[in-house]
């Protein structure tokens, strides 16, 4: 599971990071990193889908958010066992009957 995040992750870290940098022209002498080099490839991209360049960016958000969540339920669901004795562990640390019936608990109204 360990590997298996690690893959996910990976590409993601590494697309933001090459997007983020060449969207603000931090190119370091870097030629991958200039701003010309991120309007190059997303008008390339949007010739090859027949999309304005301009939205493919927020296309490629949506789909690594479904994908996030895609990988978080496996994960959920891969340790749902864990997950419930948690929550019931939690939930029985919060809400004990004897906290309940106190008298700093009533109200003293009429």
């Amino acid at each position: 599971m360990k590997w298996f995040l690690i893959f996910w992750a990976g590409p993601i870290v590494f697309l933001g990071g090459w997007y983020w940098l060449s969207y603000y022209d931090m190119n370091f002498g870097i030629f991958m990193l200039t701003r010309q080099v991120h309007d190059l490839t997303f008008a390339v991209y949007g010739k090859a889908l027949g999309l304005p360049p301009e939205t493919i960016p927020p296309l490629v958000a949506r789909a690594i958010a479904v994908d996030s969540l895609v990988v978080f339920a496996i994960l959920g669901f891969r340790k749902r066992k864990s997950i419930t004795a948690w929550w019931k562990a939690r939930q029985a640390l919060n809400s004990s009957p004897a906290d309940l019936a106190s008298k700093e608990s009533l109200s003293s109204a009429p």
